[in-house]
């Protein structure tokens, strides 16, 4: 019976209605941004013609597109603390990575725009609930340190984008099932 108590962080927030609150809100926001990246994936597919996956595999493998890591929010042993870290990494991995997105599909760059800020904001909300219950928190500089992917060609740039989203909207349904989980905690 121990061991199943390992893996159950923060039962003492589960009462918590502010924590509560927080969770209830961030789940609509990740819920918001999930439809806005599918939104852009939409425009990918009708505008560029790249609608599946199993289609792109082998230029993939020419790509330098990596998929966020979230392991810490799906692990036997979750901790919010890590869980949420990782959340706020990626978020700020894909703010940079959606500059290639908009660079490609300029017409839609005010979608593409709105996305950045909701992602800059549910970064924000994370950081100050994690902040409220007194866990480590990173701050990131404002500027974006890591450097856009690079393409070899519009092609690579058209489905490096593709993948861009498709890893991103993964990302972000880890996410939306660790923010549910802790809601059940």
């Amino acid at each position: 019976p121990w061991r199943a108590l390992h893996g159950a962080p923060l039962t003492e927030l589960s009462g918590d209605q502010d924590f509560q609150l927080f969770l209830q809100r961030n789940l609509e926001f990740t819920r918001k941004i999930r439809g806005d990246v599918a939104a852009l994936q939409r425009v990918v597919c009708d505008t560029l013609q790249l609608c599946k996956e199993d289609d792109l595999l082998l230029v993939r493998q020419d790509l330098d597109i990596t998929q966020a890591p979230l392991e810490q929010c799906h692990r036997r042993t979750f901790q919010a603390e890590t869980c949420f870290s990782q959340i706020r990494a990626g978020l700020r991995v894909y703010h940079g990575s959606l500059a290639t997105i908009r660079a490609l599909l300029p017409g839609h760059a005010g979608l593409v725009e709105t996305l950045q800020l909701d992602m800059a904001n549910l970064s924000s909300n994370i950081q100050q609930q994690m902040e409220d219950l007194g866990l480590a928190t990173v701050t990131y500089p404002t500027e974006n340190q890591d450097p856009l992917p690079t393409f070899s060609s519009h092609f690579h740039h058209q489905v490096g984008s593709f993948f861009i989203l498709a890893n991103f909207q993964r990302f972000l349904e880890t996410a939306y099932r660790a923010l549910r989980h802790l809601t059940s905690l």
